[in-house]
């Protein structure tokens, strides 16, 4: 069994340090470099600490390939990811429930609900049967659950979920922590969808108080709460002040993502679905359009927005009526 030396150790070290630095600083791209590195320097090497190494730096690999919207590719990735975890650290241990996490949030946005959801199970129950479990982890699969049921429509349990996680994360964080306002952000679009729009648009105007404040007023997590806060306003008829924030929300996501991301898909289709609502069918086609165009690649056939724009389409265009063909000398 050959070990790394201390050389290599350090190396390893300050790649995973410079990976990490490069990706909260919003270089993707440049993040992968010391990751694959490190695979690199794992592939001589056998034994646990290799092939802890191997596991981080495909989690890191996958979460940067699915925040691009490369959801194949994140997945092919996290799942070596996981088979190098279990064989460091074991089945049952946190390291595995962390990329069993991870894979499942790819799942989650490739439309792939039912996969997400078993892996999503399997990961709590790693963690709350772990001794000394950290309630934030608890906090972030009650989100991530909470989020999947709410994709699925399921929105009474996905408030269940959602619940937990700010309760749990809250009294770890307190009140001004970003992570409670993402939590709080998470239930309110579950309320929002349950008629609760009181409470939701309290926590909405809260959570997108707190990203500005903390985060600055470019963040993702603006943008997301944006178009969160639009959605509602939106349903209750606000459709001005709606329309001015989805339009805020897509320039931002454009500017974080790119113009052919995959998480546009639903600002478009909202900002779509409002344009129909106020008659203009033209720039709504437009928009779901454009929306198809870029999840069509990248999600399974039957993900839901995917699927309602389409929906949406073919009632701005409905197909010609046929004829029936007749010779010529009927």
């Amino acid at each position: 069994m050959k070990q790394p030396d201390a050389a290599v150790v350090d190396e390893v070290t300050s790649l995973f340090a410079a990976g990490q630095a490069l990706d909260e600083s919003g270089d993707q791209g440049a993040a992968e470099v010391p990751y694959q590195r490190i695979l690199g320097l794992a592939g001589g090497a056998t034994g646990a600490q290799a092939d802890a190494w191997r596991a981080d730096a495909l989690h890191a690999l996958g979460k940067l390939a699915r925040l691009q919207g490369h959801y194949a590719e994140a997945a092919s990735l996290l799942r070596r990811g996981i088979r190098h975890a279990e064989q460091a650290h074991g089945p049952d241990a946190v390291e595995t429930a962390y990329l069993l996490n991870e894979l499942a949030v790819t799942f989650k946005y490739a439309g792939r609900f039912e996969e997400a959801s078993r892996l999503y199970r399997d990961a709590l129950a790693i963690i709350e049967r772990t001794s000394g479990s950290d309630p934030n982890d608890i906090a972030g699969l009650c989100h991530n659950l909470g989020g999947l049921e709410h994709a699925r429509g399921n929105y009474a349990q996905a408030a269940v979920h959602a619940r937990r996680s700010v309760e749990l994360r809250s009294r770890a964080l307190g009140d001004d922590h970003v992570d409670v306002a993402a939590d709080r952000a998470a239930l309110a679009a579950i309320l929002d969808a349950l008629g609760e729009d009181a409470e939701a648009k309290a926590l909405l105007t809260g959570a997108l108080d707190v990203f500005t404040r903390v985060l600055g007023p470019d963040h993702l997590e603006v943008a997301i709460t944006q178009g969160n806060l639009a959605a509602l306003l939106h349903r209750r008829g606000e459709t001005t002040r709606a329309e001015r924030l989805y339009r805020r929300s897509l320039v931002l996501r454009e500017r974080i993502h790119g113009p052919g991301h995959p998480d546009l898909a639903t600002i478009l289709h909202n900002l779509a679905r409002l344009c129909e609502d106020r008659g203009d069918a033209v720039a709504a086609e437009s928009l779901y359009q454009r929306a198809v165009r870029i999840l069509e690649p990248t999600v399974a056939p039957d993900h839901p927005v995917l699927r309602s724009c389409r929906d949406a389409l073919a009632g701005l265009c409905p197909e010609p009526p046929r004829t029936e063909n007749r010779d010529a000398d009927a």
